[in-house]
C-alpha cells in the first residue's frame, strides 16, 4: 500500500502561502502559511496534520488490540499534542479516554502502552512520545 499527499508553496517562507492536498481528498488545496503554522492564522500546518495522523493511527491500533482480546470498544477518544521547539518536533503527547465494557484498568493500560509503542505513526516519529490513558 502506498498513499500520497502533495504541497504547493508560492513566495518566501514568511510572506508566502501554500496548499496541501491528499490522495483521498480529505485535503484539497487546503491552505497553509507562516501564520497558520507559527501564529493563529487560518489554515492548517504540518504539526497539526502529524497530530491528527498520530491520534488516528494510535486510536485505530488500540481498537485492534482491544478487539483482538475479544472485547468491543464502546468509544475511544484521543487527543494528540505535538510540541515544536527550536525547529524540531520534540514530543507527541497522547491523551486517550475509552469506554470498553468488560475491560479492567490494568489491562487497558497494557493495551494502550502497546498501541503507543506499535502504531505505525509512533514507529515513524523520531521523538519523545508520552501518554495519559484513562478508562471511563
Amino acid at each position: 500500500m502506498k498513499r500520497f499527499a502533495s504541497a504547493n508553496w508560492q513566495g518566501t517562507g514568511k510572506e508566502g502561502k501554500g496548499t496541501l492536498s491528499s490522495q483521498a481528498g480529505a485535503l484539497n488545496n487546503t491552505p497553509y502559511s507562516f501564520s497558520s503554522r507559527f501564529e493563529d492564522g487560518a489554515g492548517t500546518n504540518p504539526e497539526e496534520l502529524i497530530a491528527a495522523a498520530h491520534a488516528g493511527c494510535f486510536t485505530m491500533k488500540l481498537s485492534f488490540i482491544i478487539s483482538g482480546a475479544g472485547l468491543t470498544p464502546g468509544n475511544i477518544d484521543t487527543k494528540c499534542t505535538i510540541t515544536f521547539e527550536n525547529g524540531a518536533i520534540t514530543e507527541s503527547h497522547l491523551e486517550v479516554k475509552a469506554s470498553v465494557p468488560g475491560l479492567d484498568a490494568a489491562k487497558f493500560a497494557e493495551f494502550a502502552k502497546d498501541a503507543e509503542a506499535n502504531c505505525p505513526i509512533s514507529k515513524l516519529l523520531n521523538t519523545k512520545i508520552t501518554m495519559d490513558a484513562t478508562l471511563v
